[in-house]
């Protein structure tokens, strides 16, 4: 009865934070990607203080978590919790006709989505980077491999010679999503960068964050 009861309580206040039209188009974007404060309170054209009202109540819930930019350690960036939305239905689709994938040296986080997506989706997909590393990182050939996943020999690219203008872009790293503030990318993962520890932990962490996500998404898109 205590577990039912705890349960019970819990649902109900997701419901109750849910039941504002602002609370309800914070987690409509954030089923998308993350979003800082500040970009959340450009989307919805409402006073800081009252964004941080209704940050709370969406914290207070479990609905929402935050954390540390990489690359920006002022700025904080918001996510859904992990299940916080089991057995309830996110916002529309959206049509478009390639996925771009972006971090700053197309090394791995960016290499191992757009290997995940076309697993997952028949919406064409691609990879770049803001500043391209010369090969991929081997731990991110090793995590792929692990997995069964191919990244083929595919170098890493600058994103102005894969972006046309037209892309659906991801970005997967803090710094190329501060980096390209004109024009934001579509949504934003904000995906720790596994090369940085270097580690299989790390990369493993980067991989099934990436899964989980692109999980999310696929069924949500259409090609345009």
């Amino acid at each position: 009865m205590e577990t039912e009861r705890t349960t019970f309580d819990v649902r109900l206040a997701k419901h109750a934070a849910l039941a504002d039209a602002a609370r309800l188009r914070i987690v409509d974007l954030l089923t998308l990607g993350d979003y800082s404060p500040s970009e959340l309170q450009a989307e919805l054209r409402i006073p800081s203080n009252l964004l941080s009202h209704h940050l709370r109540t969406l914290e207070v819930a479990g609905l929402v978590g935050r954390h540390r930019s990489e690359a920006d350690k002022r700025r904080s960036y918001l996510r859904l919790t992990p299940g916080s939305l089991d057995g309830l239905t996110p916002g529309v689709g959206h049509a478009v006709r390639r996925v771009l994938f972006v971090c700053t040296h197309n090394s791995a986080r960016s290499q191992l989505a757009t290997a995940l997506w076309r697993q997952a989706s028949d919406i064409p997909a691609a990879s770049a980077g803001t500043h391209p590393a010369e090969r991929i990182a081997p731990g991110a050939i090793e995590i792929a491999a692990r997995h069964g996943l191919d990244l083929g020999h595919r170098a890493p690219q600058h994103l102005d010679d894969v972006a046309d203008g037209r892309d659906f872009i991801i970005t997967v790293c803090d710094s190329a999503h501060e980096e390209l503030a004109a024009p934001p990318s579509n949504i934003h993962w904000s995906v720790p960068d596994p090369v940085r520890s270097g580690t299989p932990a790390a990369f493993e962490h980067a991989y099934q964050d990436i899964t989980r996500r692109i999980s999310d998404l696929a069924p949500r898109l259409h090609a345009a």
